[in-house]
């Protein structure tokens, strides 16, 4: 994912080949601006390669999906592909048990964490209730973002009504639309 312009400039791609390929640009958004369709993805991974190799169709827990959709995704869909198939190779256990955190690789499963020792540190010396508060802004803003916005999916899994999601969020400052889950300013 280099800037090919760039490097045909500098002589490290060629300029022909870049020419031949620049008919039609294309800009495709990152796995990671798009979280809301790696459980599709994933499941049509798994139909394409069970189908192909014979492995046996496995599905995937709730758990180890979270942590799909929470990670990055530098090699993007590429990527997940070999997860997915990674997954299916080593799987252990019954087949018709779900796939579960434990069996996803260690680059995948460890969460990022979005607060560093020094937001920790406050967090801990604040009230229960601030801290409270803190965490469940921070949860629902990723659970938001996870879903693209969706609150419905949101609600859901998050084990809510619609309604009182709408409730909490308005009562955390938390914008429920799928372009903005900053803090509500005024």
């Amino acid at each position: 994912s280099r800037d090919l312009e760039k490097e045909t400039k500098f002589g490290n791609f060629r300029e022909d080949l870049y020419h031949r390929l620049n008919v039609m640009p294309l800009a495709a958004p990152a796995l990671m601006d798009r979280r809301e369709d790696i459980p599709e993805l994933v499941a049509y991974f798994i139909d394409k390669l069970t189908a192909s190799t014979g492995l046996p169709i496995r599905s995937v827990g709730d758990d180890a999906m979270a942590a799909l959709q929470a990670h990055d995704w530098p090699g993007n869909v590429r990527q997940l592909k070999n997860n997915v198939e990674r997954l299916l190779i080593l799987a252990s256990g019954d087949p018709g048990e779900p796939i579960t955190l434990k069996s996803l690789p260690e680059e995948v499963s460890v969460v990022r964490h979005t607060t560093g020792a020094q937001d920790s540190d406050k967090i801990v010396s604040l009230p229960l209730r601030d801290a409270r508060e803190h965490f469940e802004r921070e949860y629902l803003r990723v659970q938001i973002e996870r879903f693209g916005g969706n609150i419905s999916r949101t609600a859901t899994f998050v084990g809510m009504e619609r309604s009182a999601l709408h409730r909490k969020l308005k009562s955390l400052g938390i914008r429920s639309s799928a372009k903005s889950t900053g803090p509500v300013e005024g």
